[in-house]
């Protein structure tokens, strides 16, 4: 079971890793054009801003939980360093079912902002529904609480090889 688990948990972050990396990409692309054709053609497009915010939006929650993962995300541990060997492994719980209810919100509140807005469309891009521009923040929380779970259950991942791409000599995995 464990390494189903993992196995599927390798894929998504793969998944999340691929999107957030073709979301950048598209964003380094279009915003210089969009600058090009308003500057040097003298006509200014009307979609190259919003679709690098939805892009962002997507780096943002989708990267958030790709990191979360590899052990990247933002942490100030300065306090727990300092705390006895003993009370480490409860502020990681703590920490970890906090984010857990972070991500879970996430997907509950996001979720009902995406229906709540899905009749809505946007201004600048009349064919795009706007309840699919804030779809990001539902899936990272999905996503989110899926790695959360995994290391509840299993640990951290972020040693192992999938996740770190540095890493040369034989890790803990499961395959």
């Amino acid at each position: 079971m464990k390494n189903l688990v993992l196995g599927v948990n390798d894929a998504i972050y793969r998944a999340c890793i691929i999107v957030t990396s073709l979301a950048i990409v598209i964003m380094a692309t279009i915003i210089p054009w969009g600058v090009f054709s308003r500057y040097a053609l003298g006509q200014g497009l009307g979609w190259p801003e919003p679709i690098s915010v939805m892009l962002m939006v997507v780096f943002t929650f989708i990267g958030a939980a790709a990191s979360y993962r590899a052990g990247a995300h933002m942490a100030v541990t300065s306090l727990t360093d300092r705390l006895p060997t003993v009370a480490q492994p409860l502020i990681t719980l703590f920490v970890r079912l906090a984010m857990g209810a972070i991500a879970l919100f996430m997907l509950i509140w996001g979720y009902k902002l995406c229906v709540a807005t899905w009749n809505q469309f946007l201004s600048t891009l009349p064919s795009v529904r706007v309840g699919i521009s804030y779809m990001p923040i539902p899936v990272g929380g999905f996503i989110t609480l899926l790695f959360v779970i995994e290391q509840l259950l299993y640990g951290d991942q972020h040693k192992r090889r999938v996740v770190d791409f540095e890493a040369v000599e034989d890790s803990k995995e499961a395959v």
